[in-house]
């Protein structure tokens, strides 16, 4: 493995951008550095900060994964005014391999890759595991997902923006908190109510149905979630809203290999989810409910699972 070629991969967040270098689809996790969005204009001089700080190394491949749809092999960031393309890798790092992916798609690349340590069990599924198509949801500055499927000497994963489509409304409460949303927004989106900004949008929501006038950050909600209020009904109003739309992620591309969530607020609500009816409402599909058992789902608390996903890639190409 130490005559593998080096490679840099990148994960740019909404907030914050890790680069860290890989030999082969080993990442190199000690060489990680975050970089914070808004001290750059765009990706390329934190490439080369980074490349510069670790002494100017040849580089044989370059891979980012970006928080954004990725058309041609340039992606458009969602929540960040930077566009990312091959051809701006190569000046920035010289490497002759160069691949741009969607986030998701890189965590998808990284399934397999990541220790059996940093997977937490939500719901067990069927023993043995089922073979099969298995899917990534990402909740953290934004909401999407991909699903991934392995084939003979390749593994595909597919884009999405799945955030975008219309938020999940089964109850009269939910339908108050999309009226609540399109208020604001003229929208209500997943992504809207399942996302750090969501949290804090069903924070509000839920201040206001108890008749308050108050606002919390994501931080703040999490920290307060043990105690009764709005902060606690926001907390649980967001395990089972997420719990429903992984469920119909789970119908729409029958994911028997597992689902795994990941990204930052998946992994602080890691401990909550399960308590707060996470399950119940995934498996809450009417005469499908027994069959929802048949998806494994688990939360991916590696995070640097999307640079390893970026080093996997790379070594396939």
């Amino acid at each position: 493995m130490d005559d593998a070629p080096l490679c840099l991969v990148a994960d740019i967040g909404g907030t914050n951008t890790r680069v860290a270098l890989a030999q082969g689809p080993r990442l190199m996790a000690e060489t990680t550095r975050r970089f914070r969005n808004r001290d750059y204009p765009a990706l390329a001089p934190v490439l080369r900060d980074f490349l510069a700080a670790a002494g100017s190394p040849e580089i044989d491949g370059a891979c980012v994964a970006a928080a954004g749809p990725v058309r041609d092999g340039v992606a458009t960031l969602t929540n960040l005014d930077w566009t990312v393309d091959g051809a701006e890798l190569l000046r920035a790092t010289g490497a002759p391999r160069v691949a741009v992916l969607n986030d998701l798609q890189a965590q998808g690349h990284a399934l397999g890759h990541v220790d059996q340590a940093n997977l937490r069990m939500l719901i067990p599924g069927p023993h043995p595991r089922r073979a099969g198509p298995m899917l990534v949801i990402g909740v953290g500055t934004g909401f999407n997902a991909a699903p991934v499927h392995d084939m003979p000497g390749l593994r595909v994963v597919a884009a999405s923006e799945c955030g975008h489509a219309g938020m999940p409304v089964r109850t009269e409460r939910d339908l108050r908190l999309a009226q609540f949303v399109q208020k604001v927004h003229g929208f209500a989106g997943v992504e809207d109510v399942l996302s750090g900004r969501g949290l804090e949008r069903l924070y509000a929501f839920t201040a206001s149905e108890a008749g308050l006038e108050d606002r919390k950050s994501a931080a703040g909600i999490t920290a307060a979630v043990a105690e009764p209020g709005p902060a606690r009904a926001a907390a649980e109003l967001f395990a089972r809203i997420l719990g429903a739309e992984a469920g119909n992620l789970a119908l729409i591309h029958l994911p028997f290999g597992g689902i795994f969530l990941c990204g930052g607020v998946a992994r602080a609500f890691a401990a909550h989810l399960g308590p707060m009816g996470f399950a119940e409402s995934f498996r809450d599909k009417g005469r499908f409910s027994a069959f929802m058992d048949d998806f494994p789902v688990c939360i991916v608390e590696d995070d640097y699972a999307a640079l390893t996903g970026c080093a996997t890639y790379l070594a396939t190409i």
